[in-house]
This record gives structure tokens, sequence and C-alpha cells, in this order.
């Protein structure tokens, strides 16, 4: 009997996290890009079946509660929706170039900066796009400012730790960062539960916020609709240029004669031989995020990063919303995290302004439903005798007619998502469909 992360593929429940690379001892495990997402292959040749892999999985599901207890202070604030924490706040980068070109207020990457250049740590674990090709991702450990810069703002695209662990591992400094979204923190700290020598080098995981995965063929199906030749690319983002953003394209000038202008939230500007498209990140990214999720996103539950030391992420109510430059919202969880935070703020490299958490609440409306909503699709789940992940928390209701009908609906988004000769269905649907 297979004792292996097989189990968590066989019942559609990977999270494309990578843990499970980093935690085979005998390099049995690597991730893949595999209809649009990353996906684990095991060598059965190196396999032992030690089950290492399955105890760090976060696809199966994780103990909040219990992870909590061991690694967060009691003597803190709690609330349902984000789990424990000390302070909340809302802040930016003070350095223009970083908070224009993130996706919200740069605190992720000017903080990590701020922690390399004062020799707080050896080095963070983030993501950029690969060199190699520009679409995909790339996990690395950053240890300079530049590195760091490299990683910024949003991939609304699938992201993999690959081998990440097995580098912090191998590497001679012992302060490492890991940032992350809620499954690879997730499954972070289960690894870190068995494996001493990584939980000797971490000393800090910071969580981004996330509302849903999306598989690369979001991106795909984009840059087909606008005509935007992806082998051509020079420069792309998903998010830059200020609060929200716009998605930014360059290519070369002989090369753009097939991008089309989608509408008024959109350009594309000719100059010294390059033409840059932009978009503005809501009217590319919001019609199609349901068609392109995962299925496995649609029973998580965790929106901040509860297990994180820090969480990050964006604060779009007024009055942050009238700020068209960017503006971070922070969870601190961690009391020596805190104290670290509130002394780059005492540095100038940073500006923050303590809240309380309803505000942060208030503009994460994501939270609530996944809470809520994907609770009850788990529920909906064990009903019908599927396998779905275990979470050692309640769940706030029982599935509604709704929540059944939502689920079918966003099944069957998702199905015309994963076969690329339906996506012209995609164009005519989502101007009229309710996008959840």
């Amino acid at each position: 009997m297979e004792n292996n992360i097989n189990n968590t593929l066989q019942n559609d429940l990977c999270t494309g996290c990578g843990v499970c690379e980093g935690a085979c001892p005998f390099d049995a495990i690597t991730t893949v890009v595999e209809k649009g997402n990353f996906r684990p292959k095991i060598d059965s040749s190196k396999c032992k079946n030690c089950g290492r892999c399955i105890k760090a999985c976060p696809g199966l599901g994780v103990d909040l509660v219990r992870l909590a207890d061991k690694y967060q202070s009691e003597n803190t604030n709690h609330d349902k929706m984000a789990g424990r924490y000390e302070k909340c706040f809302t802040g930016y980068s003070n350095d223009f170039e970083v908070r224009y070109h993130s996706a919200s207020g740069g605190m992720v990457s000017q903080f990590l900066i701020w922690l390399l250049e004062n020799k707080k740590i050896d080095g963070a674990v983030v993501t950029r796009f690969d060199k190699e090709n520009p679409l995909l991702v790339k996990t690395f450990i950053a240890t300079t400012r530049g590195d760091i810069i490299s990683a910024r703002s949003s991939k609304y695209a699938p992201v993999t730790l690959n081998r990440a662990v097995q580098d912090i591992k191998a590497a001679s400094g012992s302060r490492y960062v890991i940032v992350g979204l809620p499954c690879h923190i997730q499954g972070l700290r289960k690894l870190m539960e068995i494996d001493k020598k990584l939980r000797d080098k971490v000393v800090g995981l910071f969580g981004i916020y996330c509302s849903c995965g999306r598989s690369f063929y979001m991106t795909e199906q984009v840059f087909k609709e606008r005509g935007i030749p992806k082998d051509k690319i020079t420069y792309f983002q998903y998010r830059d240029e200020g609060c929200l953003g716009k998605m930014v394209v360059k290519v070369p000038e002989e090369d753009a004669n097939t991008i089309r202008v989608i509408d008024n939230n959109s350009e594309s500007v000719l100059s010294n031989e390059v033409l840059t498209y932009k978009e503005h990140y809501q009217s590319y990214y919001h019609p199609l995020r349901s068609f392109f999720i995962p299925r496995r996103c649609l029973f998580c539950i965790d929106h901040y990063a509860e297990l994180s030391d820090i969480s990050f992420g964006d604060i779009h109510i007024k009055p942050y919303s009238d700020d068209k430059i960017g503006v971070n919202s922070i969870i601190v969880k961690n009391k020596a995290w805190l104290s670290l935070f509130e002394e780059c703020q005492k540095a100038g490299v940073v500006h923050l302004d303590e809240v309380p958490f309803k505000t942060i609440s208030d503009s994460q409306k994501m939270s609530f439903k996944k809470k809520g909503r994907n609770g009850a699709f788990i529920n909906i789940g064990k009903k019908l005798g599927w396998v779905v992940p275990q979470y050692d928390v309640g769940y706030l209701r029982q599935p509604t007619m709704h929540d059944w009908l939502d689920y079918v609906q966003n099944r069957g988004q998702q199905f015309l998502g994963r076969h690329k000769a339906l996506w012209p269905l995609i164009i005519k649907l989502k101007s009229k469909v309710n996008i959840h």
C-alpha cells in the first residue's frame, strides 16, 4: 500500500505547494507543470514509503488550532476569521519606487530588504518570474536588495516551493524567512514539526492573504484573447504602477502587431521600439478568476495564512482605497516579529498606523466566504462520501441549497477553464455570469 503523496493526487486535493518535494529524504519527488498547475511526480524506484510527504501535505488538511497553540502565544487577540494576532496595521514603504511598483504598499519587499540589510536574516524565500519562461514563476532564496526587488508584486499563477526546503537546509546561514500563501505556510508548519534542521533555520513565515489560487491557464487565456505573443515578452507584471495597479506587458515593436486593445480599461503605447500594453488589474482578473481556480481551493478555509508570523494583504476600503500609490494591511502574530516590525518603523523605512482587526476584516470579504461557503463545500463533500481536507476548527454553517448550486456553478466554470477548446465560451460568459 502506498504511503505517499499519490493519496493526495488521487483525491484531487493537491495545492501544488511543493512542500512534499522538500519533505522527501530520498529525492523521490519532483514538481512539474501539469495542465496549468504544479503537481508532484514520484519516482517509484526511489520512494521508500516513509510517509514524510503525507505528514507534511496541507492538501489533506491541517490542525490550525493545535499548531497555533504551539507557535503562537495564548495571550493574544483572537478572531474566528484570522486566528490569533498581536496587532494589526496599515502601512507602506517610504521608498516610492518600491511602493509604486508593488501590488499594494510594498511592505513585504521593504521589510525583507530592511531585514537583510540590517543582518536580521540571512535570506528570504520569495518568488519571481522565471527568466527562461516569463509566464512561469520560480522560487528562490533572496540574499540582496536586488533579489527582493526582482520578486516584488503579485503572481496570479501557481507558486511552488520546489527545492526551497533543501536549499535552506544546505545554505550556510541560519536565519531564513519564507514568504508564501496559506497552503505553503500550513505545509511548512507541518514539515517543521518533523524536520528539526528546517525548524532551526527558519525564523519566520510571512503569509500573503489568499482568496483562491489560479492556474497558468488564466494568464494564457488573457494573452490569447488580447493577442499578446507570450514567447516575445520582455517584461511582465500582473500588478504594477500603483494601488490595485495594472497588468503591464512589454514586447518588441516588430512583434506587437497582433496585440488588441480590449476596452477603455486598457492602452497600448509605442516608445523606443518597445510596445507597452497596460490594462487595469480588476478588468482582466475579476471576470476570469472562477474559471481557473483549482478544485482544492474551494475547500480552503484559511484566508489570512493563520499559522504565519506576519500576514500581508490589500485593504481596499475607504479611506485607503482613495490612495492611488498603494497601502498594505498587516496582521502581526508573533511578539518577536512585532518588535522587529516596530524597529523597522522607527528607522524610517516604512510608515505604519495601528488599526483594529475589524478595519482589515471589512476589506476582506473573501475571508467570510472561505470560512462560510468553503466550509459548507467541505460538508457537501462529506455528505457525498468524498475525501476532503480535515481541519480542527468548526465551520460557520451547514450547506444550504444555495451552497450546493454555488458548488455546481464553480465546478462548471472550472471545467471550461481546464479545456482550452472551450475558452471561447468563457469570453462570452464572463460578462454575463455572476462570478464568485
